[in-house]
């Protein structure tokens, strides 16, 4: 008989899987607690449910756990990185970043950047996880685990969650926002929408769904240049959904929403950081209001790229706080985000499993 993985349910499908064994539906919330609120990891642990249907959970159900393969600690920053090892084998990174020593919330914050598909098929140029290809979406339970996996090796509690590992979490919309919910749910993760961010590297159709189901984690589109020639050389994705038409869907999302946005922007030397750049997003600032983020280019020399990926070059620190300082004499709320994890090929754009790769 096939079990049933109860990790990555909600309310409603475990009060059918559970009235399907004959118990009543408050049963499915009190399961629901345990998996997510107090996190077990054996139907044993759940006391308040009679022997008899822990017995029965344990003979149709199972609570899928994870096999953490490597476990790795940044000596710069503390920033971890965790290889794990999924059922069908195949294999993922997750991190984790503590805040820099310096920030207001450094004893209350410690952030995980979750993973949504095993691999990517949007081919960014400047991505390690491109070097992997696709070879499929996680499901929810997967996207939950890592969490719960990251969380029993942290001395902190995690507080904040971004969907900006490998993978475009808008080709696996389903799953991440089904996510999403469970762990915002206040029976179950309890965590402040707020304190979530979703990252896409630009499918306007979803950022427009996000705001018609008007979803509550902050919203993040990886930029990276204002020029149609320029962005679809780095981002392939910009060939289907063009600039304008992915500021349009920022624009509808804030307007429906009434929620700011963020967009991502790495500085590459020589390519994306002239003056023109500059009067571009000026302009995109004035329409949206939103941050931008200044993000350095880390190395993938590692996945031994080649074609564009192998020219690119990111702009020195002087030649990014150059770029900040002429985007803050335009009165343009930027910020230079600082790296984490580099030493251990964990910071932005770093995240690949060398042994997995999909035949393309």
């Amino acid at each position: 008989m096939t079990k049933t993985n109860l990790k990555g349910l909600n309310q409603t499908a475990l009060e059918e899987f559970v009235t399907s064994l004959g118990e009543p539906k408050y049963r499915a919330g009190q399961i629901f607690q345990w998996l997510y609120k107090e996190r077990a990891s054996s139907f044993d642990e759940m006391t308040n449910l009679s022997q008899s249907l822990r017995t029965t959970l344990n003979d149709v159900a199972f609570i899928e756990q994870f096999r953490l393969v490597t476990h790795q600690t940044s000596a710069i920053d503390g920033t971890k990185k965790f290889l794990f090892e999924l059922s069908d084998g195949k294999k993922i990174e997750t991190v984790v970043i503590p805040p820099r020593t310096t920030a207001v919330d450094v004893e209350d914050r410690l952030t995980i950047c979750v993973s949504s598909q095993v691999g990517c098929a949007l081919d960014c140029t400047f991505c390690a996880t491109a070097s992997m290809g696709f070879l499929r979406n996680l499901t929810t339970g997967e996207i939950l685990n890592q969490f719960l996996t990251a969380q029993r090796f942290s001395d902190k509690p995690i507080t904040n969650i971004v969907f900006m590992g490998m993978g475009e979490p808008m080709l696996n919309y389903d799953n991440a926002m089904a996510a999403v919910d469970i762990f915002t749910d206040q029976n179950g993760f309890g965590i402040s929408p707020r304190r979530i961010t979703i990252s896409t590297a630009g499918y306007a159709n979803f950022i427009k769904r996000m705001a018609d189901e008007d979803r509550k984690p902050k919203l993040a589109l990886s930029l990276h240049s204002m020029r149609d020639d320029i962005r679809g050389d780095l981002m392939p994705i910009n060939k289907k959904y063009n600039v304008e038409e992915l500021i349009s869907a920022l624009e509808y999302y804030k307007h429906k929403t009434r929620k700011g946005v963020m967009l991502e922007y790495i500085v590459f030397d020589g390519v994306n950081d002239t003056a023109e750049d500059v009067r571009l997003l000026t302009k995109v600032f004035r329409r949206l209001d939103c941050r931008i983020n200044l993000i350095p280019f880390h190395s993938i020399e590692f996945t031994n790229p080649h074609g564009l990926s192998s020219t690119l070059h990111g702009a020195s620190k002087e030649g990014i706080e150059k770029f900040w300082k002429a985007l803050r004499r335009n009165e343009v709320t930027v910020f230079i985000r600082h790296s984490a994890g580099v030493d251990i090929d964990a910071a932005c754009g770093q995240l690949a499993v060398k042994e997995e790769s999909a035949v393309l």
